[in-house]
């Protein structure tokens, strides 16, 4: 077919572009969309309620500052049953740095089931199931681990998941840890791993939107020179930090952990404090003790 005759059936087609959405249903839609919450409130409140579906969101900052722990943490958290007021679904969590720790995920699935038995038990009187699923076996249960050693292989996984998302219809969180680390030990041509993170991350926020689930990537931090003097910034250069929805950096305050919006459409910049205890992610004022971070 010519340009012409191509142009020409675009034109006189009927239905050619199809997906038209008005923005009235569009706000309808974020207003309906539920949050994956963060467990701790003040940066909950600072995120409009959560991690948001449909969305790419980027979790930045240095080692030990607490990336995996919120990851896990969303990870079980996305299975808050929807009598609780959460998502009840599963998770997907692709390992690219062997920092995945099952044992810390169960604590944080008792964590997680004990606020929820303390804060809910008149509601779950009402469903007999939940003692069942309320249990850390099961929600570890619900979390799809892939193990990644190589950016070929996060390229596969990548690839991959569509029809995983295919098989498991209640996935509603796709937590990579992390997107960079790969593609910063093996990849020398630049402009090409430019093109293949460009890609993946495309994927990403697909299947984000067609899923209607929430996609976390974890990011390392990398030294950037700026104005005669070394600054630390998120790995992968400026045009990544395109790639996603919402970016948020978590950093140090003194002995402090502060989480702050850096990017995002719809937030504004704000910061907010959190503490690691032994439940988890929890509000800088939780009276937990804490867990001591190597």
């Amino acid at each position: 077919m010519s340009e012409t005759s191509r142009f020409r059936s675009l034109e006189g087609g009927h239905g050619a572009l199809k997906g038209a959405q008005t923005a009235w249903d569009m706000l309808s839609e974020e207003q309906m969309q539920k949050h994956i919450t963060t467990g701790c409130e003040e940066l909950d409140a600072i995120l409009g309620g959560g991690i948001h579906c449909k969305e790419v969101t980027e979790v930045g900052g240095v080692p030990g500052i607490g990336k995996t722990q919120l990851g896990i943490q969303l990870a079980v958290n996305v299975q808050i049953p929807v009598e609780c007021g959460g998502l009840g679904g599963k998770a997907i969590y692709i390992d690219t740095e062997g920092s995945f720790m099952v044992e810390r995920a169960h604590q944080i699935a008792e964590g997680c089931i004990s606020d929820l038995l303390d804060n809910t038990a008149h509601r779950l009187k009402d469903f007999p199931a939940c003692p069942e699923i309320l249990q850390p076996n099961s929600f570890l249960a619900n979390i799809f681990y892939f193990r990644i050693c190589s950016y070929t292989e996060q390229i596969a996984t990548i690839n991959y998941l569509e029809k995983f998302l295919e098989e498991q219809k209640d996935v509603k969180i796709i937590v990579v840890d992390s997107i960079t680390f790969h593609f910063r030990q093996d990849f020398d041509d630049l402009a090409l791993r430019t093109r293949v993170l460009g890609g993946m991350s495309l994927k990403l926020m697909r299947f984000a939107k067609k899923y209607s689930l929430a996609v976390v990537l974890l990011n390392q931090v990398t030294t950037k020179f700026v104005e005669g003097s070394f600054h630390l910034t998120l790995a992968l250069g400026d045009t990544w930090s395109h790639a996603c929805t919402n970016r948020i950096i978590l950093y140090w305050n003194g002995n402090d952990r502060h989480a702050y919006i850096d990017k995002s459409p719809s937030l504004r910049s704000a910061t907010a404090p959190f503490l690691i205890t032994g439940k988890g992610i929890r509000n800088a004022t939780s009276h937990c003790k804490r867990v001591r971070m190597m």
